[in-house]
């Protein structure tokens, strides 16, 4: 017997339910910078977009490559033990994806291996758990983070529509994310503002400067790489305006609009020093009714040794292939040119060819000052 088909009609309302959808929880998580206590039921309400029961963030690092949990919602943590460490061995595959791209445990390993491991059989299959699809949120000289949503049995494995859902929430978890971890705790971001080290501007959706705090007004001072025209905040780097302006244009038209747009835009200045800017929609749900009335907030802060990396500034700044980027960042995480090409699963050659590149286009001549380099790109957001 044929299936009923679904009409042209039903196909629409549909797709505009899950747009509406999208769009409120996109809301719902960048209310969570502002309002802290908002963050377990976005990630709740995450889990459920996705197809799933319960969400994990976690954080591997280069040096000892031990993970850590920064969030679990929905989901029973493992117990600190042999089984613990089995658990995380599991995850290994999830930190080497490319960043905000949706990766399963069952792209991994086929679902029959994973059922008769003992982590599977005393942790996971007691909650009903078949999978986790995950994105990288986060890469830099110290380590790895990703979030994930754990699949149900009920849900089964990671399919198309659950890969789809992850691509478009994990760019807007990702902003969210950066911010939360960077920013001091406050109920909201205006007790923030004239406390964080960072430069700090609040923008309408046309470029023009609302408030700033005191590090962004000693930027604007010194007129390096930003300065005031006529009450406009705009970039030294003509590319780079441009790119502000299209952010701040995005963010005023809501959140879904931003994307990705803004995650990270490279600041030159004219004696070549480096800075790093994140924007942050402020014109829907909790943050419009802080009491802001632009319609984004840009976080600046030059880049400095010993905190985390922005991988796409790093490419941005030094026109690199995605290839080489990754490279790049393979040695940092890893150091020897063997341990990158059996992480990447090319030859050894290969590696250093891309070295090579990346010789000719940084400026560096060992590979301990592409170390220094990576490690040398700030976020704009750290304390």
């Amino acid at each position: 017997m044929n299936s009923r088909p679904v009409s042209k009609l039903s196909a629409t309302a549909d797709n505009h339910r899950d747009r509406e959808s999208l769009n409120d929880l996109i809301s719902l998580v960048y209310d969570s910078v502002v309002d802290r206590s908002r963050w377990a039921g976005a990630c709740a309400r995450v889990a459920a977009y996705v197809g799933g029961v319960g969400i994990g963030y976690f954080e591997r690092e280069h040096d000892t490559a031990r993970v850590r949990i920064w969030l679990m919602v929905g989901i029973a943590p493992p117990p600190p033990d042999a089984l613990y460490r089995q658990i995380y061995r599991a995850l290994e595959g999830h930190f080497l994806g490319e960043i905000e791209q949706p990766v399963a445990t069952s792209d991994l390993m086929p679902f029959d291996q994973l059922a008769e491991t003992e982590f599977y059989r005393i942790w996971a299959e007691p909650q009903g758990l078949v999978d986790f699809v995950s994105a990288v949120l986060d890469r830099s000289a110290a380590g790895v983070a990703i979030f994930g949503v754990f699949r149900h049995e009920q849900h089964g494995l990671a399919d198309d529509d659950a890969r789809r859902r992850m691509r478009l929430i994990a760019p807007h978890l990702r902003r969210a994310m950066l911010i939360v971890r960077k920013t001091a705790e406050a109920a909201t971001l205006a007790d923030t503002l004239d406390g964080l080290s960072a430069g700090l501007c609040l923008v309408d959706a046309g470029g023009c400067i609302v408030h700033v705090n005191a590090a962004a007004q000693a930027i604007l001072d010194a007129g390096d790489v930003l300065r005031s025209v006529e009450g406009r905040l705009a970039a030294r780097d003509a590319q780079a305006d441009r790119t502000l302006r299209e952010v701040f244009a995005a963010a005023g038209q809501g959140d879904e609009a931003l994307g990705i747009k803004g995650i990270a835009v490279p600041l030159t200045g004219e004696e070549g020093e480096r800075y790093v800017a994140h924007a942050l929609p402020l014109t829907s749900g909790a943050r419009q009714c802080a009491g802001f009335t632009a319609a984004a907030a840009l976080f600046i802060r030059k880049t400095a040794p010993a905190v985390s990396a922005r991988p796409e500034v790093l490419g941005a700044a030094f026109k690199l292939t995605p290839t080489e980027l990754r490279v790049l960042l393979a040695i940092v995480g890893l150091g020897s040119v063997p341990e990158v090409a059996a992480a990447l699963g090319v030859a050894d050659t290969t590696v250093r060819t891309h070295v090579g590149r990346l010789f000719e286009k940084t400026g560096a001549r060992r590979q301990a000052d592409l170390v220094k380099l990576v490690t040398g790109y700030a976020t704009p957001l750290a304390d």
